[in-house]
């Protein structure tokens, strides 16, 4: 039987999504949220084992990489180490390189939501949620769909009322709360002037306003 040599491959293509049994995880402090991020519902996403980009039907979990790169935030690359590896997420521990079974079984199941970790947070959730609603993939997928019909202009405002919203809120987090900057990936997922190039889509700031451009 083979047995991980703890050579870090896995570790360098990213961290992995977290499950309800890795909660505790976080609730101890052991992960802070500082390094997870959410991919949110209807948010598209490569899927590593159906091998495409597909939109997530949930929120997903993940550890975020160290800059620059996508290995893991935890992942020492001087020592060639994992810097929790007595306490790493089920994910790591279930991933064998050789064999992906276990893997395939598990990856889609008992996912972890932002709901689980902060619903009983007054406030906070209900921030979560209203961003959530404002900022819906569905919604803005829809209006991206729009941009192609007679109904562009109508498109083109909500697009970029939905990223307004998304980047005033998380400035606002931060100066009201004193939360740290990177918290926001966790609480509103990745920054949607990110996200819209997978629809191949750019924004740019001209003149203190938004510009939606294409990048093809």
């Amino acid at each position: 039987m083979r047995e991980c040599l703890q050579c870090g491959t896995c570790c360098k293509k990213g961290g992995p999504s977290f499950h309800l049994e890795d909660k505790i995880l976080i609730d101890k402090g052991i992960i802070p949220s500082k390094y997870i991020y959410t991919i949110r519902k209807g948010e598209r996403s490569y899927d590593n084992v159906k091998e495409c980009f597909l939109p997530a039907s949930s929120d997903i979990l993940k550890l975020k990489g160290q800059k620059g790169s996508w290995t893991c935030v935890f992942f020492n690359e001087t020592n060639n180490n994992c810097t929790i590896y007595e306490h790493r997420p089920m994910e790591c521990k279930v991933l064998k390189c050789w064999d992906t079974i276990e893997i395939e079984k598990i990856y889609a199941k008992n996912r972890l939501t932002r709901q689980d970790l902060i619903s009983s947070v007054e406030g906070l959730w209900e921030l979560v949620e209203g961003h959530q609603e404002q900022c819906s993939y569905d919604m803005l997928k829809f209006f991206i769909d729009s941009l192609h019909t007679d109904k562009k202009d109508e498109a083109l405002k909500g697009i970029l009322e939905i990223i307004e919203y998304d980047i005033k809120i998380r400035e606002l987090v931060v100066q009201k709360s004193g939360l740290e900057t990177d918290l926001t990936d966790f609480l509103f997922g990745r920054p949607i002037t990110e996200t819209i190039e997978i629809y191949g889509l750019k924004i740019k700031e001209e003149k203190g306003k938004y510009v939606l451009i294409p990048t093809g």
